[in-house]
């Protein structure tokens, strides 16, 4: 996927979401409907991108997280996302998550992100970006209204590694809410020119006031893959949980087409996707 950082100047902005990230009472995001480290990489300005998410849980656990919860275990989760490019630093981007259990679709309505990067991260070999995304779950997902998750993101990476860390916090808001810290990393190969191959963690430490026992938090390892086919790129991973609390097997996959950009000529590279462990991006770019 094409993920994303913000530029100093934004330094008054970073204040504010530094206070609602203090203020807001939150709650943990259950469903899985996105397994991805962010690497800071966005859509070309006016470029729009989408992308299909889905995972299965395999081996999961088979009690709900709260009365009416939606139960993990043998669950196809996934989102449609939209994304669209405004300039070399922002990014909007559109998700209508979903599950299927028990032969039944549920919705999980939708979510609006706004991704601020580093310019042409995807290039840098320090890279950075914060994103932020606000849903509005409903209650097989979870049990408040509405949620905002704050997901810093920093990298280094060279010709053939790279490593990302994204520290995300989750808010709920309402009196069920509560702040949740749940981390991902990646470190990565690159074994040729669009080949990687990588490990994912992903991690539910619970609330930060008040964290549980490890048996009761969430940590899973994934062993993952990125490559193209034809002018798509593919994402494809197999996770472990490493806790009693942690679904035991997930396989997750990540389809991306990312269309041309309005006014390039039709011999450039900016008609392919942006492979999401990349170096170096497929587009051209801006000045």
């Amino acid at each position: 996927m094409i993920k994303r950082g913000f530029r100093h100047s934004r330094y008054n902005r970073c204040l504010l979401i530094g206070a609602i990230f203090w203020i807001v009472p939150a709650q943990p995001a259950k469903a899985i409907d996105e397994i991805q480290v962010y690497n800071a990489g966005i859509a070309a300005p006016g470029q729009f991108t989408i992308e299909q998410h889905l995972n299965y849980v395999a081996t999961g656990v088979t009690t709900p997280p709260f009365p009416g919860g939606l139960v993990s275990n043998h669950s196809l989760n996934g989102t449609p996302e939209f994304a669209y490019g405004m300039t070399d630093w922002w990014e909007l981007g559109l998700y209508l998550p979903f599950a299927v259990q028990n032969q039944q679709f549920l919705s999980d309505a939708f979510k609006v992100r706004t991704l601020f990067v580093s310019p042409h991260a995807d290039q840098r070999d320090f890279f950075y970006g914060l994103n932020l995304e606000f849903s509005t779950p409903t209650q097989p997902f979870a049990q408040t209204r509405s949620a905002l998750e704050v997901r810093p993101i920093v990298g280094v990476r060279n010709a053939d590694y790279e490593f990302i860390f994204n520290p995300i916090v989750d808010a709920g808001f309402g009196k069920l809410g509560e702040l949740d810290f749940a981390p991902a990393a990646r470190l990565a190969r690159k074994l040729g020119p669009d080949l990687f191959l990588g490990l994912e963690y992903y991690a539910d430490f619970g609330p930060i006031s008040d964290f549980p026992k490890l048996a009761d938090q969430q940590h899973s390892l994934f062993l993952v893959t990125d490559f193209k086919l034809g002018v798509v790129d593919v994402d494809f991973g197999v996770g472990y949980g490493l806790t009693s609390s942690s679904d035991r097997w997930v396989v997750k996959t990540i389809i991306g087409y990312a269309f041309p950009v309005p006014g390039s000529s039709s011999g450039t590279d900016t008609a392919g996707p942006v492979n999401p462990m990349s170096h170096s991006s497929t587009r051209v770019l801006q000045p």
